[in-house]
């Protein structure tokens, strides 16, 4: 799993490429974490995205925790096998999806 990232302060775009999994999460939860303060829009581009694991779905959950508390986080480019996963395990109902 790779991603990308820029961020001018307030706005943070990240591209999830690969597949996410508890293996691959590793390191990335932290880093993220990290460089989301201050930060009030946060989006989450899945268009590369192969695979989510349930590690996956975790990250972006609290992801989305931390950014109730300081803004708004949106998911988008998802593709149908991972909206799949999404709505199988009930999650897009927590998720800006666009």
């Amino acid at each position: 799993m790779e991603f990308t990232k820029s961020n001018d302060g307030k706005t943070m775009d990240v591209k999830l490429i690969g597949e996410i999994d508890s293996i691959s999460i590793k390191g990335i939860e932290d880093k993220l974490f990290c460089e989301t303060e201050g930060v009030t829009d946060l989006t989450f581009d899945l268009a590369q995205l192969e695979y989510i694991s349930s590690a996956g779905i975790r990250m972006l959950l609290q992801m989305q925790k931390n950014m109730k508390k300081q803004g708004n986080m949106t998911i988008k480019n998802v593709s149908e096998d991972i909206l799949e996963i999404f709505s199988t395990t009930g999650f897009d109902r927590f998720f800006n999806i666009v």
